[in-house]
């Protein structure tokens, strides 16, 4: 037998343009309590160092999510060359410096190794 929802019926999609600091999982959270709604859930996860659209899905569109997250995304950062850190993010205390930095047509040459299914190393956030 499920457990029995609480909360309203509230169904549909809610983009939310994410700030740094908050995670995807406190956004929604913030959604659930200032709609009461029974379902709440997310269309991809912003860490909290990025900021971006994240989408919410709330009760029956909850069932489109995975349709929905299927289209092309385009991500948009920023890179600063000659820093290492010990957690490879922005958060990580800086571990190495280097005063090598890359040409645009060294970086071009890189770029196609990017694009495409990847195994991906996320930093230890």
């Amino acid at each position: 037998m499920g457990r029995k929802r609480t909360g309203l019926p509230v169904h549909g999609w809610l983009i939310v343009d994410k700030p740094e600091g908050p995670s995807s999982s406190h956004i929604v959270g913030m959604v659930r309590r200032l709609t009461n709604a029974a379902k709440v859930g997310h269309g991809g996860t912003l860490d909290p160092l990025a900021s971006g659209i994240l989408p919410i899905a709330l009760g029956e569109a909850t069932k489109t999510q995975q349709w929905a997250m299927d289209g092309r995304k385009i991500y948009r950062f920023t890179v600063r060359f000659g820093e290492a850190t010990t957690t490879d993010d922005a958060e990580g205390e800086v571990s190495a410096t280097s005063a090598v930095r890359p040409m645009a047509a060294e970086i071009e040459a890189a770029l196609p190794a990017f694009i495409g299914d990847i195994e991906q190393v996320p930093p230890i956030f």
